[in-house]
């Protein structure tokens, strides 16, 4: 990271930091956080976990702070064989323990900010599925904090 790195960074790294010391389902994780995930699908073999800081929102607090709101999206992805429940049941459990971990969560690293929301819009992609036989979920994580 740099010196002085911009708030929305400093939260996804922490997230980047909670997930891969997470005592999860899925063990050995070794999550990243990148602006745009572009992955070869023989790179989809084995399950990516992508933190991406996707959003900021300033709101006025008082006349010299502002409550900040940072989106950050957490991606979770495996190419699988057959896409039976067998196989994608453990990912879907996964994407949900993760969101039970963050909700409320004031992060380690960071305590000012703390998870507000939590939404798993995009259970698993259908596009993904279907043109690569790839599981994809989007976890949407919402921090606030006052600066």
């Amino acid at each position: 990271m740099t010196a002085n790195p911009a708030t929305v960074i400093q939260i996804a790294e922490s997230v980047v930091a909670e997930i891969n010391a997470g005592d999860f389902s899925k063990k050995n994780l070794a999550a990243q956080r990148l602006y745009v995930p572009n992955f070869d699908l023989e790179d989809m073999k084995e399950l990516r976990v992508t933190v991406v800081p996707r959003e900021v929102e300033y709101l006025p607090l008082d006349r010299a702070s502002n409550k900040f709101h940072a989106t950050i999206d957490v991606a979770v992805q495996k190419k699988f064989s057959k896409g039976d429940a067998k196989e994608i049941d453990p990912l879907v459990f996964f994407v949900e323990e993760l969101a039970d971990y963050f909700r409320l969560k004031r992060l380690n690293s960071l305590v000012a900010a703390r998870c507000v929301k939590v939404e798993n819009a995009v259970l698993y992609s259908v596009e993904h599925w279907t043109q690569f036989n790839q599981f994809t979920s989007l976890l949407t994580l919402t921090f606030e904090l006052a600066k």
